[in-house]
């Protein structure tokens, strides 16, 4: 019932091997670290990208390489959709699969590793490390606070806050949302103003309220999980250690009890 299978269609997550489908859904936060560690990040920093400084001009990832923007054209179409381009001024060439970055982004540390056609807006702050994933966009102001990982075509919104979580493919966080600890599947959505809370005001373990009884996840920060299709309202919050079921609602304004629910349910 909680095991990974239950939560997530992982067959074309290319970070699939975070989980294993017969073990509990929460499994993958305890590897995530680990996981992360033995990833290989390419160098972004130069004379153009310093560690920990806003960007003074946006930049452009192509082919393992950074370079300034001067003498491109950038188009921003929807990211997640693949429809942001950079073009050669000289010759109208489109640079296939070029990140960009814009000015003021803040990077810090030196594993981070930024997807083709992502884009992370100006005013985002992204912590090493992290891996963010192709056609994904980082909204202005968004904080990505490190051990984070990001599918294909998510979105990290304005003024986002994101610590140790996982992104599916298509997984959205699009306004004024904070998640730690927490799993987003495939196709997921936050409404804006949605908040994880993952740490109990009495301490211990997060445990999962099932109907056969408690589950102890052994974790003491457990935000909440989310299955495929997922969605939550408007201002809606979670306590510590809520699993929501594939194609399950939380309705706005409302705070969901920690526990188990079943998918398609609507926790109002």
């Amino acid at each position: 019932m909680l095991t990974t299978r239950s939560f997530f269609d992982l067959s074309d997550f290319s970070h699939s091997a975070l989980f294993d489908a017969d073990k509990p859904v929460w499994e993958a936060l305890n590897t995530l670290k680990t996981y992360m560690d033995e990833h290989h990040y390419p160098n972004l920093y130069s004379e153009l990208c310093t560690d920990g400084e806003p960007l003074p001009h946006s930049l452009i990832i192509h082919q393992g390489e950074i370079f300034s923007s001067d003498g491109h054209i950038i188009e921003h179409g929807d990211t997640t959709k693949g429809m942001l381009k950079v073009y050669r001024k000289d010759d109208n060439e489109e640079l296939v699969g070029a990140a960009v970055l814009m000015a003021g982004a803040i990077l810090i540390g030196g594993r981070i590793d930024i997807g083709k056609g992502a884009l992370v807006e100006g005013g985002a702050t992204v912590k090493s490390p992290t891996i963010i994933g192709d056609c994904t966009e980082v909204r202005q102001g968004a904080y990505i606070r490190g051990y984070c990982l990001t599918g294909k075509s998510c979105v990290v919104g304005h003024t986002t806050e994101v610590k140790h979580s996982i992104f599916l493919n298509n997984a959205k966080a699009g306004h004024f949302a904070y998640l730690g600890d927490s799993i987003l599947g495939r196709d997921a959505n936050l409404g804006a103003g949605t908040k994880f809370a993952n740490l109990k005001f009495l301490g211990g373990n997060v445990s999962i309220r099932t109907e056969d009884g408690m589950v102890d996840t052994g974790r003491r920060k457990f935000g909440a999980i989310l299955g495929d299709e997922a969605q939550t309202g408007c201002n809606s919050v979670t306590n510590p250690g809520t699993i929501i079921g594939k194609g399950g609602i939380l309705m706005p304004n409302t705070t969901a009890p920690s526990g188990y629910h079943k998918p398609r349910n609507i926790i109002r």
